[in-house]
């Protein structure tokens, strides 16, 4: 059960909190439009979905590691928005042949901690809710 509501936290917490932040951003003027629809190869999938999906398989880490942690669901969800971080500086950017940590252009890499740190503590939290929630029905 923690699988599971671990991946539908992070995929609300990327529509609600990292969406929420990149919108931010766009009114600064540092992003494109939130809640962007282009096709991501292979499949086609809307970017936001991908988006949720990807964020749903950290959300399902998380819920799994969650009761090992003993610290407050927030702060236990920063860090994983700052696992995530790192993940995209030094994993994902050169698997899709962009620079490691964005080149170090210190702007783009505070924008991807703007949106995934309140990623991660959204995560935190609406897990925690929702856990909650089992918990009350049951």
């Amino acid at each position: 059960m923690r699988m599971v509501l671990g991946f539908v936290a992070g995929a609300i917490a990327v529509l609600v909190f990292h969406q929420g932040a990149w919108a931010l951003l766009h009114l600064a003027g540092l992003m494109p439009p939130p809640y962007p629809m282009d096709p991501v190869p292979p499949l086609g999938v809307p970017l936001t979905l991908d988006l949720c999906f990807w964020g749903g398989l950290w959300g399902l880490g998380y819920g799994l590691l969650r009761p090992k942690l003993a610290m407050p669901s927030w702060l236990s969800g920063l860090l994983l928005g700052w696992v995530a971080a790192f993940a995209y500086w030094f994993i994902v950017s050169p698997i899709k042949g962009e620079p490691v940590a964005g080149g170090w252009q210190p702007q783009g890499m505070l924008v991807v901690l703007a949106i995934l740190t309140p990623w991660g503590i959204g995560v935190g939290l609406t897990l925690e809710l929702l856990t909650a929630c089992v918990r009350r029905r049951s």
